[in-house]
């Protein structure tokens, strides 16, 4: 063991023989033991050195069990040593145990295996005519690499296929099964058998399928159907901390391709939250019943109240509801599982830091507990001696004081497992429940909805029960309707404060948002869960849907994102420091999820709802203006498309180089950083690569990169992609070469391409073809056309006819986007001044926005500023309205002409100062 420091806190040394009974007694039985003790506890963990010990043993003439025994006792009487010196942490304990346990497994099993070969032959996979080798499974804290001193090792045997040994002549065949159950059987014996040197270790096997009646090992096969069968709620938590310590790696991947989906749901499993409180209530009924029988078994600081199993759980909660959306919650070990949830900000920095030393001084006490006989247990001893040492040993002055320390960390620990796994199904409703009584009593309903307030209690309640009667919620199991009728009992309350509070909204149109968004995720028990055990998520799902209809219809569609409800965690969405941390998460999950192409769309989706959710709740909180909206989406639309660039790239078998000399230039709104929340991105694709198979290899990335936005998954999509205005539009090459796109700019572009130009820049992948194409973008808008004024005119107008007229007819409503006086002649206005000015002014060709540009043409003198200044206005307010109307779910951008004012006509009276005409044209 190498030496270490102690840990802050750790127990001094309490005097020799440093409290253990076990130790003195081990050291009096040998004079010789005292100096190989010192020797042994210079010595790493590595198994060569472990190897080295069990050597001398077996050179003395001892059989394996023996030897084995004899360095277990060596070990264990190190450790004691080094801990109650104050020379070892408590990582050091746990993990020479857990690598000693490993060690005595391996080297059993490979000495056990080759006696039975030698008896019945090699086990044969039928299927794959392969030698067949055991996957010992080490369960529990032996898994998580937490052992205890004195620790059973929880076990599963596993085996790849079934088939027969391949005995040889005067050796007698046995099938697989047979041959693995009696390698188990060996094992065990040899690992607990008490025999002259006592035990290595005891072997618990009650955690292998179907528990102690049934069989000792099972195939791939049988461990598969058994837990998609039959598996428990329970089990999923006993399988977290599974870890393989012998068999071979393709066979232990097999056995973790199905255990993992078993274990982790692909979906937040807020359902988790319930099982573990069952079973959690289960194990302290036992112990409140052991206590009972035997009052001197108090204090036991495993499964106790605020106890080592809590912590345990309060980790593992975390990680059976989010593994299977992030694999680095996957952790076996528990304080690394606490690290990772601060880091997750899943719970707070300080609260982990309490959690994680609560757990010291519980481990570090039941280690002393144990060291005292080299015994299982973990209540105090009921004698005051005896509690006297176990305080000594920690350190401590007396048995009042080390109950004082154990009483707060308990505290500890239990308020925060309260904190997650209190009950909160009643808190979810109403002191007097109306539809889990009666959901059908429509009269009863509609006049507690008048008493509410509602502003349509009759209609609001025959839509309330005709949901409920309706053939999804009707079919629904018990327990999911129980939950679905006391969320509707404590929705109805809430949508009355809500719609009053909020002074928008209408309590019908909010609640039928409500119940739509309850039948899409009924079915999914796991979302019902997470609003039963977090009422106030609730509250800030109708505050929401109240506020915007199309936030109730992407929530509904997106149940998953019920999750960025649960907390705080929108503060900071879009910001640069923030995004920069976004996108090196994102590329940890592609890259995990590498050669899974269906699983990294999913998560490229799942991850932009995600921010766009938070930069929504932000949005309908009135902390972001429209602008400032609009820069984090498209900075979030930048990281995704680099995202999607790089790994897609990765999916190109035939590539040519590691990294891409590609870019992905944005035009329209993302190219002027003015993208809504379901704007298309307007993008081509360029390359600089004189590589032979630079053109085909850069023609399918761009194609993958289109499916990879377009493709409706589970998910949904990632963004629509229109790849129009490359040159020579749908007629021309899907990718182009920056010297090809510069020719084509110079010579062959119209001048609606130069008006789109205006507002388009480099958006991701290879910086170098980035700051070409802006140097091609600058000479491009810098032209000289002021000897071409008229013709420039003229095609600026042809083209916004021709818009209009390709557009639907106008009605009474004015068409914020389309009309005259709106939004697309503004942009024109703006890109013509810029397409005539930048030659003299190159300050023209900053891509700042149309607001900006308006201002400046104004300063330089070259439209009126009073007139510049009023149609920027004009601008933001339509872009505010167009906002306004997209959130409350209308695709079309139209409202009352009553809205606008004089913006029209500021707009108009521009458009004729530059064209010489009306725009009504």
């Amino acid at each position: 063991m190498t030496p270490a420091a102690p840990a802050p806190g750790t127990p001094a040394a309490s005097g020799a023989p440093d409290g253990s009974r076990f130790l003195q007694r081990w050291l009096d039985a040998d004079p010789a033991r005292p100096a190989l003790l010192e020797d042994f506890a210079r010595l790493s963990l590595a198994d060569a050195d472990l190897g080295a010990a069990l050597a001398r043993e077996l050179d003395a003439g001892l059989p394996l069990p023996r030897a084995m025994r004899r360095l277990r006792n060596l070990l264990v009487s190190a450790i004691i040593r080094r801990d109650l010196d104050g020379r070892a942490t408590l990582d050091e304990v746990v993990t020479a145990m857990t690598t000693f346990a490993d060690f005595a497994i391996r080297t059993h099993v490979a000495a056990l295996t080759g006696e039975l070969v030698a008896i019945h032959g090699m086990p044969t996979g039928d299927d794959s005519g392969r030698p067949q080798h055991l996957i010992v499974l080490s369960m529990g804290k032996g898994g998580g690499g937490e052992l205890n001193v004195s620790s059973d090792i929880d076990l599963i045997f596993v085996y790849p296929e079934d088939g027969d040994t391949a005995a040889g002549p005067g050796q007698r065949q046995l099938s697989n099964h047979e041959f693995f159950v009696r390698l188990g059987r060996k094992l065990i014996a040899a690992l607990s058998e008490v025999i002259e040197d006592g035990f290595t270790f005891r072997v618990d096997m009650a955690l292998r399928p179907n528990g102690n009646s049934g069989p000792l090992a099972a195939s791939l096969n049988m461990v598969e159907e058994y837990l998609i069968v039959q598996g428990r709620e329970w089990e999923r938590y006993a399988w977290v901390k599974a870890r393989a310590v012998t068999g071979e790696l393709d066979d232990i991947a097999a056995l973790d391709a199905i255990v993992r989906p078993f274990v982790y749901r692909r979906y937040l499993d807020f359902g988790v939250i319930d099982a573990i409180r069952n079973m959690h209530a289960q194990i302290r009924t036992e112990v409140k019943r052991q206590e009972r029988l035997h009052p001197e078994r108090s204090h036991n600081v495993k499964l106790g109240r605020g106890g080592i199993r809590e912590i345990e759980f309060l980790a593992q909660v975390f990680q059976l509801i989010r593994g299977g959306r992030d694999p680095a919650l996957r952790e076996r070990s528990t304080r690394a599982t606490l690290r990772l949830l601060a880091e997750r900000e899943l719970l707070p920095q300080d609260a982990v830091e309490r959690l994680l030393e609560a757990y010291a001084f519980l481990r570090n006490l039941e280690h002393r507990l144990q060291y005292l006989e080299d015994a299982q247990t973990h209540t105090l001893p009921a004698s005051e001696e005896d509690r006297a040492i176990v305080a000594r040993m920690m350190g401590l002055p007396d048995v009042a004081t080390l109950l004082v320390r154990l009483d707060e960390q308990r505290s500890y620990v239990a308020a925060q497992f309260d904190a997650i796994f209190a009950d909160k199904v009643e808190t979810a409703a109403p002191d007097v429940p109306l539809l889990a009584d009666d959901p059908e009593n429509r009269d009863a309903i509609a006049a507690r909805l008048l008493e509410l307030g509602y502003d349509d209690p009759v209609g609001a309640a025959t839509r309330l029960v005709a949901t409920l009667q309706g053939p999804r919620l009707a079919a629904l199991p018990d327990a999911s309707r129980a939950r679905l009728l006391a969320l509707g009992d404590a929705a109805l309350g809430q949508i009355a404060t809500v719609v009053q509070e909020a002074g928008i909204g209408s309590h019908a149109a909010t609640l039928g948002r409500l119940l739509d968004f309850f039948e899409a995720i009924a079915r999914r028990s796991a979302y019902l869960s997470l609003l039963t055990e977090y009422p106030h998520t609730l509250e800030r799902v109708i505050r929401m849907i109240n506020a915007s209809g199309w936030a109730a219809t992407f929530l509904t569609g997106h149940p998953i994102l019920l999750d960025e409800l649960l907390d705080d965690r929108n503060e900071g969405a879009g910001d640069p420091g923030q995004l920069a941390q976004l996108a090196l998460g994102l590329d940890a999950q592609l890259l995990e999820a590498a050669g899974d192409t269906e699983r990294q769309l999913d998560i490229l989706r799942e991850t932009h709802h995600a921010q766009l959710f938070r930069l929504l709740a932000l949005d309908l909180a009135g902390e972001l203006s429209v602008e400032r909206l609009a820069d984090h989406l498209s900075a979030l639309a930048d990281t995704m498309v680099g995202a999607t660039v790089k790994h897609a790239w990765r999916a190109v078998a035939t590539r040519h180089r590691e990294e891409p000399r590609f870019a992905v230039i944005a035009y329209g709104k993302l190219g002027g950083k003015e993208l809504g929340y379901v704007s298309d991105l307007d993008v081509i694709f360029l390359f600089d690569d004189d590589d032979d198979m630079a053109p085909s290899n850069y023609a399918k990335l761009a194609q993958r990169f289109i499916t990879w936005n377009t493709a409706h998954t589970a998910a949904g999509i990632l963004f629509d992609i229109d790849t129009a205005l490359r040159p020579d539009g749908a007629s021309g090459m899907l990718v182009s070469s920056s010297a090809a796109f510069e020719r084509y700019q110079a010579s062959s572009a119209w001048i609606w391409e130069h008006q789109a130009l205006t507002r388009a820049r480099f958006c991701a992948g290879d910086a170098a073809i980035g700051a070409r194409f802006e140097a091609i973008r600058e000479e491009v808008l810098r032209k000289d056309r002021s000897a071409d004024e008229d013709r420039l005119k003229d095609e600026v107008r042809a083209m916004r006819k021709r818009m209009r007229d390709a557009g639907s007819s106008r009605g009474e409503l004015f068409d914020l986007k389309g009309a005259p006086g709106g939004m697309i002649d503004i942009e024109f206005i703006v890109q013509y001044l810029v397409l005539r000015h930048a030659a003299s002014y190159p300050q023209l060709t900053a891509n700042v926005g149309n607001i900006a540009l308006l201002r400046l043409c104004g300063e330089l003198g070259l439209i009126d500023p009073d007139l510049a200044a009023a149609v920027a206005g004009a601008y933001r307010a339509m872009r505010k309205l167009q906002h306004q109307v997209r959130l409350q779910g209308q695709e079309q951008a139209r409202v009352d002409p009553a809205l606008l004012g004089g913006h029209p006509d500021s707009v108009l009276l521009l458009w004729q100062a530059c064209f010489g005409d009306p725009s009504s044209d």
